[in-house]
């Protein structure tokens, strides 16, 4: 059997497992936690919930970041870089082209899949009526600033900072 045929099945075979690694990368990304004042999930709905009222004290701007990875960037990057290195030069050269990619490729897919776990956040410090003062760390998708009327509700997950509506 020819050598050229067997590699160009090997290389065939190395891009359709990277590209069904990518779209695994991709649906995964999409089911990322979240730290939004406006999202609940399932198990945290329909259940009794302590609202207090304060005034915001101060807010600082921070970043939420994944606390672990699933691998999933490191292993596709890795997949990647081995067909990338695969089309460069032969026998012991190409070995080690494709080791390197590899290795390269799942450190460049790592890096990306930590970026793409980071949020902007707000800490949010707020004086309840009570005179108790609380600390909440969300996702910034809520315009929250100083001396903002807001409400405190907790007590079904996470606890939340939202502005109160004025009626």
């Amino acid at each position: 059997m020819n050598t050229s045929i067997l590699s160009t099945n090997l290389s065939a075979r190395l891009f359709v497992s990277a590209c069904a690694l990518s779209a695994v990368v991709l649906v995964s990304g999409c089911a990322k936690p979240s730290a939004s004042a406006n999202v609940y999930n399932y198990n945290q709905t329909q259940r009794d919930q302590i609202v207090r009222n304060g005034t915001v004290i101060n807010v600082r701007p921070i970043t939420i970041q994944s606390d672990q990875t699933s691998g999933v960037g490191a292993i596709a990057g890795g997949a990647v870089g081995g067909v990338a290195g695969s089309a460069v030069g032969g026998g012991t050269g190409r070995t080690l082209a494709i080791i390197g990619g590899a290795i390269l490729g799942a450190l460049a897919g790592n890096a990306v899949e930590d970026q793409v776990g980071k949020k902007d956040g707000l800490e949010i410090s707020v004086r309840l009526d009570n005179g108790e003062t609380r600390v909440i760390a969300q996702e910034a998708d809520l315009p929250i600033m100083m001396n903002q009327r807001v409400q405190v509700i907790s007590g079904a997950g996470p606890t939340r900072v939202v502005p109160l509506t004025q009626n």
